[in-house]
C-alpha cells in the first residue's frame, strides 16, 4: 500500500512539475502493481537503465545518421574549445557515471534521496531528469572530495 501512495505522490508531483518523464514512470509502476504484474519489476530493476541508456545513445546519434551533423563538422568539434570541452566531458561523465554505478550498487538506499533530490530540481530548479545515474555520480564524487579532506 505504502508503494502505492508514493506512486501517487510522484504523479501528482510530475503533473505540478511538468516532469512527464516522471509522471509517465510513476504511472507505468502503478499500472504494473495494480495488474499484478510486478514479476516485471526484477526486469526492469535490472534491465531499465540499460534500456533507457540505449534510447538516450539512438536520440544522440540520430543527427549523425540523418544527415543533420556532416563529417567535416564532427572533425573539426575537436579543434574548438567546446569541442574540446565536449570531449573532456563526455570523458569525466563516464567516469564518474560509472562511480555513481558503483555506489548504488553498493548504498541501494540512497536511490530515494537521488528521487527526491531530482524531484525538487525539476519542481524548484526547472531541471531535466537525466536520471538517478548521473545524480548517483555527483553524489559519489562530493563524497569522495569530503573523504580526501578527512
Amino acid at each position: 500500500m505504502f508503494g502505492e501512495i508514493v506512486l501517487v505522490i510522484l504523479i501528482i508531483v510530475g503533473i505540478i512539475g511538468r516532469s512527464n518523464i516522471l509522471a509517465t514512470a510513476a504511472s507505468v509502476l502503478l499500472i504494473l502493481k495494480l495488474t499484478h504484474l510486478q514479476r516485471f519489476f526484477p526486469m526492469l530493476e535490472r534491465r531499465g537503465l540499460e534500456l533507457g541508456l540505449l534510447f538516450l545513445m539512438i536520440s544522440v546519434l540520430v543527427p549523425l545518421v540523418n544527415g543533420k551533423v556532416q563529417t567535416k563538422d564532427l572533425l573539426s568539434t575537436f579543434f574548438t574549445m567546446s569541442g574540446l570541452f565536449a570531449l573532456i566531458g563526455g570523458i569525466l561523465a563516464t567516469y564518474l557515471n560509472g562511480q555513481g554505478l558503483s555506489m548504488l550498487k553498493a548504498e541501494p538506499q540512497v536511490m530515494i534521496g537521488l528521487v527526491i533530490g531530482s524531484i525538487i530540481g525539476i519542481v524548484f530548479l526547472k531541471g531535466i531528469p537525466v536520471g538517478p545515474l548521473m545524480a548517483a555520480a555527483i553524489a559519489a564524487l562530493m563524497l569522495n572530495i569530503i573523504k580526501m579532506f578527512q
